[in-house]
């Protein structure tokens, strides 16, 4: 994908832009976002539009597999400073700076290197943010987790859970609920 400035630069001016997108060797993807390639995933092309979010949240969940249930919205969290996204495909979610790095990887999406949360961080978000989601859900994901214990780094959990707001919390309800 590469943005309007990027293809004015590579093919000089709007004219010519237009001229590739017409003969269909250049394909509009989104508002001032282009791509060589016709059909783009929406969350590949929500993650290159806003480049200083990470994907987390129910959206996370479902792309670990953690959860069938399809997100309505894609949630990205942002630092806490950062202006609101005014984007309706997007649910915003504001952090600390000094948390928003803890955890942050890159999956491979359809062919898309995507930023997102590591499954050792987004299970301490899960427990974090407990109340704020149904009883069926939690468990949902809380069940598949457990499953997947084997293959998580319980030092990263440990870790990330030591860097949280209301860490005493986090760390009780991993040993009562998750351990």
């Amino acid at each position: 994908m590469k943005t309007r400035a990027e293809c004015i630069k590579e093919y000089g001016s709007d004219y010519f832009i237009n001229q590739m997108v017409n003969s269909g060797k250049l394909f509009r993807v989104d508002k001032g976002i282009f791509s060589e390639t016709e059909h783009v995933p929406e969350l590949a092309v929500v993650s290159f539009k806003y480049p200083q979010t990470i994907i987390t949240m129910d959206t996370a969940f479902y792309l670990y597999g953690l959860t069938d249930e399809i997100p309505e919205l894609y949630t990205l969290a942002t630092k806490r400073e950062a202006a609101p996204i005014a984007d309706s495909r997007i649910k915003q979610v504001f952090m600390p700076k000094e948390l928003l790095d803890i955890g942050k990887t890159t999956i491979d999406y359809k062919g898309y290197s995507l930023p997102i949360f590591d499954r050792e961080r987004m299970l301490v978000e899960l427990i974090r943010f407990k109340s704020k989601l149904s009883f069926n859900y939690y468990k949902e994901i809380l069940n598949n987790y457990r499953r997947l214990l084997p293959q998580l780094n319980p030092e990263k959990i440990r870790d990330y859970a030591e860097a949280m707001p209301k860490r005493d919390t986090v760390v009780r309800i991993l040993r009562t609920e998750v351990y």
